[in-house]
């Protein structure tokens, strides 16, 4: 390997390097600052290492002594319970809807489908704002108000991202495979449950993740629709907690790495077919 092609290796992986750990710094802080106790997060100077693991062996009922505090005060596995079942149903209802109507798009001919298609992508122009009280007065005419419904029947009409990012995976597939599958004798559906629905898995995958970040951190929905504490989500009951904690930065930092990790460890498992879901929408057919 030549000098010129070693430095124009080194050099961008040095900028790479250098941005993942500006990014990676807030997160670093709020972890160390989870394992401070209340007289050290306010000394100054600010120590970077908790005393708690200058020690070896590390005192880890100390170390962990914000975290029993949370669980103490917060009903976090209820909280749990709760956004899991909302961004549970958010995620099948957008692989769902969107899946079947990117196909419609994107392999079906029928009048109108270009119009329609420009009009799916211009609602995505309109602020959420808008529709926040003519949706709200929908759902508690329903009867939904105070209810999760809210929270996650919506996601089963699709969202126009989301069916635009489906629709261009479908369209990098070759037609070869759906003539193969009429004249083997199969309908529109089964050849998009059978066929079709397989070979986007990257993108379905992309759409799970974007969902789930989503979901997770919704706290506009739960704030409007919510009232009662047995439907709570976890981006809710932090807020709450916070609101009575001010001040305990230990214990904030610790209910906000709770919150922030799960998502960051779904990212992580699921980053290849993230990845190549968002890449391969790209291509050209």
């Amino acid at each position: 390997m030549t000098r010129r092609s070693l430095i124009r290796t080194f050099i961008p992986h040095l900028f790479l390097s250098i941005g993942a750990a500006i990014f990676l710094f807030p997160f670093l802080w709020v972890a160390l600052t989870s394992l401070k106790g209340p007289d050290e997060v306010v000394q100054v100077p600010q120590p970077w290492i908790p005393s708690v693991l200058k020690h070896w062996p590390i005192n880890w009922k100390v170390a962990v002594d914000n975290y029993k505090k949370v669980f103490e005060m917060l009903p976090v596995w209820d909280l749990t319970r709760n956004t899991l079942y909302v961004t549970f149903m958010s995620i099948i209802g957008q692989i769902f809807a969107c899946s079947m109507v990117g196909y419609s798009f994107a392999r079906l001919s029928w009048p109108g489908r270009d119009i329609w298609f420009v009009v799916l992508l211009a609602t995505m122009m309109l602020p959420p704002q808008v529709t926040f009280i003519p949706v709200f007065l929908i759902f508690r005419a329903l009867g939904w108000y105070n209810t999760m419904k809210p929270l996650w029947f919506p996601f089963f009409f699709g969202s126009a991202f989301f069916i635009f990012l489906l629709r261009q995976f479908f369209r990098t597939l070759p037609t070869d495979l759906e003539d193969a599958a009429h004249i083997d004798g199969c309908g529109h559906f089964r050849t998009f449950i059978e066929i079709m629905l397989p070979l986007v898995k990257p993108a379905l995958g992309a759409v799970a993740v974007f969902q789930f970040m989503n979901s997770w951190n919704d706290f506009l929905g739960p704030l409007i629709y919510i009232n009662d504490d047995r439907f709570t989500t976890l981006s809710m009951g932090v807020y709450y907690y916070k609101l009575e904690r001010q001040g305990m930065w230990g214990e904030m930092m610790a209910v906000t790495l709770m919150m922030t990790l799960p998502a960051i460890v779904v990212f992580f498992c699921a980053q290849k077919h993230f990845v190549q879901g968002i890449t391969l929408t790209g291509m050209k057919e």
